[in-house]
């Protein structure tokens, strides 16, 4: 009887110690400025593009929260020059650097359809593969649709890379974004041509959706 008392002493004092513990925890964030605290409101292109982020296995949501994030910073304005993302200090810097900006939302917009697209894509289909034609017919679908969306964000980009190479900004470079400047330069090149993938892409992706239509409309035929 006696070690039970004291079981059950050693556990209210265990109880009363972790309550402790939360009450002063409660009561040191009580003190926390709510400055601190506040909610961080997105509205220019810059604000929104922080929240593009990229994960080392990236899922379809994942793919999807990036292309909202990207098409709302396509659609929002620019900040003041102050908070741009490299050092502005001119007109046409700050003119060359909305050019670049441009241009790197849309690749990273075709970048994220590919990677959407890749998840549903069957690269070939295989004899064994008849009894899953109808889930892979609608994976590849999606597939279609993802890649020929790439088709108006290469467009967007190639026109924004075109400003940003116009005679003025020959010999402007924006060093803190040398990447977008190299992108720029292999569009201008034609090193970087997502429309050549784009292409090959979809045409194994069609080959794939025929084969698979085909074998429904000889299974009909029978």
């Amino acid at each position: 009887m006696e070690s039970s008392f004291k079981t059950a002493d050693i556990q209210y004092v265990k109880f009363h110690s972790k309550v402790l513990k939360t009450l002063i925890l409660i009561f040191v964030i009580s003190f926390i400025p709510s400055s601190n605290m506040s909610a961080y409101m997105c509205k220019y292109k810059e604000d929104f593009y922080k929240l593009y982020h990229i994960h080392y296995q990236q899922y379809p949501d994942d793919c999807m929260e990036n292309i909202y994030w990207l098409e709302q910073a396509v659609r929002a304005d620019f900040a003041n020059p102050l908070y741009a993302k490299a050092k502005i200090t001119s007109e046409d810097q700050y003119e060359k650097y909305r050019y670049l900006f441009m241009m790197h939302l849309n690749l990273k917009l075709i970048e994220q359809h590919l990677r959407l697209g890749r998840i549903y894509d069957k690269k070939a289909l295989y004899f064994y593969d008849a009894p899953w034609k109808d889930e892979y017919l609608a994976n590849l679908k999606k597939t279609k649709a993802c890649y020929e969306a790439g088709y108006y964000y290469w467009k967007e980009a190639s026109l924004w890379a075109e400003k940003a190479n116009i005679g003025k900004f020959r010999f402007l470079f924006i060093q803190e974004l040398q990447n977008w400047e190299d992108e720029r330069e292999r569009i201008g090149t034609g090193e970087l041509n997502y429309k050549t993938m784009l292409d090959r892409e979809l045409k194994r992706v069609n080959g794939i959706i025929a084969e698979i239509e085909a074998i429904d409309a000889a299974a009909e035929a029978q």
